[in-house]
Order: structure tokens, then C-alpha cells, then sequence
């Protein structure tokens, strides 16, 4: 294991210091708009936009890293990402933001499709595991840890778009230096919606229930804060303690998926996520019940898009998984292009608790499709489920990652 970590150290150090210096942007954007007057609206606007691009740019940037290789790509796709974070800091403008959002989005996509064909072509059967582990923890930690740089704006508005920036460009030095061989690109074709819902009918409605869930959240969380009276400090509190949720709770979930009928593990985290929902709908909670309520929200929900995974994987023969796990991530990204419209949509309508309405009233209906399902067709044995495998909400790359090889 410690071979395999030290052998794709340059990759982890480059996906964490990017994401510290890129995942607290879409908060901070949320903030400044805010703060600027911009209605809800026009914010989930700017964060779908994001969304778009992620999921274009995860189709089309393949052509680029196979005419020009890896480490020029990954150098296009972060200096661009620089520039933008950038350019925040010169038009502070909703419609200009859209711009730049979407093109986030795109070199983002570029970015982990970079990567995690990297980490692919050094994972073994004996590793593989290992490597996609280190890769979430490096990948969440820094998410986590970068929403604290939102507390720069104290200084000056613009300082956070400037160290986001200066981070972007430190995260090039380990892979533009490394001496790993450049991987050959794998082609990763997604099965049809049809195809995935034939197979699965839970696993495409429940990860298009979870992009949308989270897409809202990630687009307006920060503005919910805000809108309750509090400052950046505790919005930078808020939206970190959801992703250490997150992590915290996705394996203890995915291992009960693998005991019991996965299908029932699904619905009982849609229907929790539900009930915290109505808590913070509610509830007149502290600061410190805000903190354990968004763990809880975080926890419960970031167990959903891999639970999903598997629950489908274990419809399906081992040469379709990765062709399934791939149109999964792209159904994902596209209800979190619909999560942030319909999200700020609620919040226009009924102020804050706007915002969990929506989720809630998602996570419900989710909750009642898997029920449904549940009666209408028999579990998959216990002893045919396929292992739970935690997985990141990137591109399609990670369902070449996932795989097992032969």
C-alpha cells in the first residue's frame, strides 16, 4: 500500500492543493453575489452554469489529452483555472461570473479526467483500492480545508480570488515535475438513460435526486447562512462540516449496504435526509446544531451517489459496470445542473428555508420511488450484492478507477 501512495504522491499533492485552492470558490461566489444584492436565481444560474461545464468538458476534453498528452493538458486546463480565479477579482459581474463558471467547470472536468487516468494506469487488483481511497481523502481534505480561506475576505474582498489563484499554480509544480510515465487515455462509453434505468430503475432516479440535492446545496448553502444573519466565519464552518460528514459516514453506510438489501439502505438515507431537512426547515437551531445538522445532512447524502453505483453494479454482468458507472456520474451532473434552478427558485418563493424545502421535498420523493421499487421487485440476494466502494462525483474516468481488474 505505502509503494503504491508514494509511487502517485506528485498526483495526491496536486489534487489537494487544487481543490483547497478551487473548492471553496463556488461558496465564495455564492457570498459576493449575495452580498452584491443578486437574487437567488440569477445565483443558481451562475452555479448550473458551472455544472454545464463540468459535464461537457468530462465528453470532450478526451481529445485533447490524447493529441497532446497529460502533463501539457493538465497544464492548459489549471493555468486557465488560474486565470479565471483571477478575472473574478477584475468584473464583478453576474453575467460575466456565468462565463468564467462555465468555464471552470470545463478545465475542471479536464482536470480530473487528467488525474484519475493517472491513478488508474498505477492502480493493480492488489492496490487499486487503496489508491481510489487516498484519492477521496486527498480530494475531500482539501475541499474541506480550502472553505477556510474564505475567512480572507476580512482582509480584502479580493484576496481569496488571489490565493485561489497562487494555489491553482502551486498545484502544477508536482505533476509538471513528475517523472511518471504518461498513461494512454481509456475510452469510457456510458450506457443510454434507458439502458440505465432498464437495468436500474432506483440507481439512475436516486443519483439524479442526489445531484440535485447537492447541486442546490453547494449553489446556495452559503447563502442560506447568510440570509439567517451569520457571517463568513460560520458559512466557512458550515459548508466544511458537511463534507466531513461526508467522508465520515460513507463507509459505516456502505457497509451496512453490503449486509442488507442495499435498495433499503438508499431509502432510509433519502428518508433521513428528508427529516433533517424539516429540521432546519423547523427548527431555531445554534450555530452548533447548524454545524451537527449539516454533518448529518453531509453524511447521509454523500453515501448516496456510491450506494447507487452499487446498487446498479449489482444488476449488472462485470463488462458493463464501468460503461454503467459512467452514464451514473453523468445523470448526477446533470440533476446538479437542475438542483441549483430549482433550489433558488424555492428561496425566491419562500425565503431561506427555501432552500431545504426543495432538498427535503427531493429526498422524499426519492424516498418514496425507492419504496415503491422495493415492492414491486425482489431484492438481489445478499450474497450476489456487489462490495460498496466509495467513489467521487467527478467525471467518468473514476468508473475506470473503480473497476476491478480481471
Amino acid at each position: 500500500m505505502m509503494s503504491a501512495l508514494m509511487n502517485t504522491r506528485a498526483l495526491l499533492l496536486a489534487i489537494f492543493i487544487l481543490m483547497a485552492g478551487s473548492g471553496f470558490l463556488s461558496t465564495l461566489i455564492a457570498i459576493r453575489l449575495e452580498a452584491a444584492g443578486v437574487t437567488a436565481v440569477t445565483i443558481g444560474l451562475v452555479a448550473t452554469s458551472y455544472f454545464a461545464g463540468l459535464t461537457i468538458g468530462s465528453i470532450r476534453v478526451t481529445r485533447l489529452l490524447s493529441e497532446i498528452g497529460h502533463i501539457r493538458s493538465f497544464a492548459v486546463f489549471v493555468s486557465l483555472y488560474s486565470a479565471t480565479s483571477l478575472t473574478y477579482a477584475i468584473f464583478e459581474n453576474a453575467a460575466v461570473w456565468m462565463v468564467l463558471r462555465f468555464v471552470d467547470g470545463f478545465v475542471m472536468a479536464g482536470v480530473f479526467i487528467c488525474l484519475e487516468s493517472w491513478l488508474n494506469r498505477q492502480a493493480t487488483p492488489v492496490n487499486r483500492s487503496s489508491i481510489l481511497a487516498a484519492y477521496m481523502v486527498a480530494l475531500y481534505s482539501g475541499q474541506a480545508a480550502g472553505q477556510y480561506l474564505l475567512n480572507l475576505s476580512h482582509m480584502s474582498p479580493d484576496l481569496p480570488f488571489m490565493v485561489s489563484a497562487i494555489l491553482l499554480s502551486i498545484a502544477l509544480l508536482p505533476v509538471l515535475l513528475t517523472r511518471m510515465e504518461q498513461p494512454t487515455l481509456e475510452k469510457v462509453a456510458p450506457f443510454s438513460v434507458r439502458k440505465l434505468y432498464a437495468a436500474s430503475p432506483l440507481g439512475i432516479i436516486g443519483t439524479l435526486s442526489t445531484g440535485a440535492m447537492l447541486g442546490g446545496f453547494y449553489a446556495l448553502g452559503a447563502v442560506y447562512i447568510q440570509r439567517l444573519g451569520l457571517g463568513v466565519s460560520e458559512v466557512a464552518l458550515f459548508t466544511s462540516s458537511v463534507i466531513a460528514g461526508g467522508v465520515a459516514l460513507q463507509y459505516p453506510l456502505g457497509m451496512l449496504s453490503d449486509r442488507f438489501d442495499r435498495r433499503s439502505i438508499i431509502v432510509a438515507c433519502l428518508f433521513l435526509i428528508a427529516a433533517i431537512c424539516a429540521g432546519f426547515v423547523m427548527l431555531d437551531l445554534t450555530m452548533g446544531g447548524l454545524v451537527v445538522m449539516a454533518a448529518l445532512f453531509g453524511g447521509f447524502s454523500f453515501a448516496l451517489y456510491p450506494m447507487c453505483i452499487a446498487h446498479s453494479n449489482d444488476h449488472l454482468d462485470e463488462d458493463q459496470r464501468v460503461g454503467a458507472s459512467s452514464g451514473l456520474v453523468l445523470t448526477y451532473s446533470v440533476g446538479a445542473m437542475i438542483g441549483p434552478i430549482l433550489a433558488s427558485s424555492g428561496m425566491a418563493a419562500m425565503g431561506p428555508a427555501g432552500l431545504f424545502i426543495v432538498i427535503g421535498v427531493q429526498a422524499l420523493a426519492g424516498g418514496l420511488f425507492g419504496l415503491w421499487r422495493m415492492a414491486w421487485a425482489p431484492p438481489v440476494p445478499a450474497e450476489e450484492q456487489q462490495t460498496f466502494q466509495s467513489l467521487p462525483r467527478t467525471t467518468p474516468m473514476a468508473a475506470v478507477l473503480e473497476a476491478q481488474d480481471d
